[in-house]
């Protein structure tokens, strides 16, 4: 990974977001939580996680969800589901969805957005890439290598300013 962190000038911001903010949304978050830390970039990024529905308001990430994380030893994740908000919208620079299921429930969430900030995260991997939800496949680990691949494409991205 070639990165320069003088190229960054000011915080970055960036949410990530899924159905219930319990398995994908929050894996996003604390892989690349770990990625700007171990490059020593922790300060000029603020990373969180959000849900478009409200039934795990509340909850922890889901137990699956945090084991895969503590096998590649992103450990000491703690999390509470959050719905988005528009103030989430107004706040965060990059608002990185998992599929079109999730920005079909963005336009009912936020429905005075234009969500121009929205996009998926796999599409750094492949044009159209959704990331599967594990809740329902089981395969947490290859959300973990959908999400590491495409959050390093991002970070590289940014660093070079090939992405606005």
């Amino acid at each position: 990974m070639l990165l320069n962190k003088e190229r960054i000038i000011e915080m970055v911001k960036v949410l990530f977001v899924c159905h219930g903010n319990i398995c994908r949304s929050p894996m996003a978050e604390f892989i690349m939580k770990d990625k700007v830390k171990k490059l020593s970039m922790e300060s000029l990024f603020h990373i969180d996680s959000r849900a478009t529905s409200t039934e795990e308001i509340g909850n922890n990430i889901y137990p699956k969800a945090l084991r895969t994380l503590n096998n590649h030893g992103i450990l000491g994740a703690k999390h509470s589901a959050e719905q988005i908000t528009i103030e989430d919208y107004n706040y965060f620079d990059y608002i990185f969805v998992m599929d079109q299921a999730n920005i079909r429930m963005l336009k009912y969430v936020l429905p005075n957005c234009n969500l121009s900030k929205v996009s998926l995260i796999g599409e750094f991997i492949e044009k159209d890439l959704w990331i599967e939800d594990p809740w329902y496949t089981d395969n947490f680990e290859l959300v973990f290598k959908q999400l590491d691949k495409a959050i390093d494409i991002f970070i590289n991205k940014l660093i070079q300013k090939e992405i606005k």
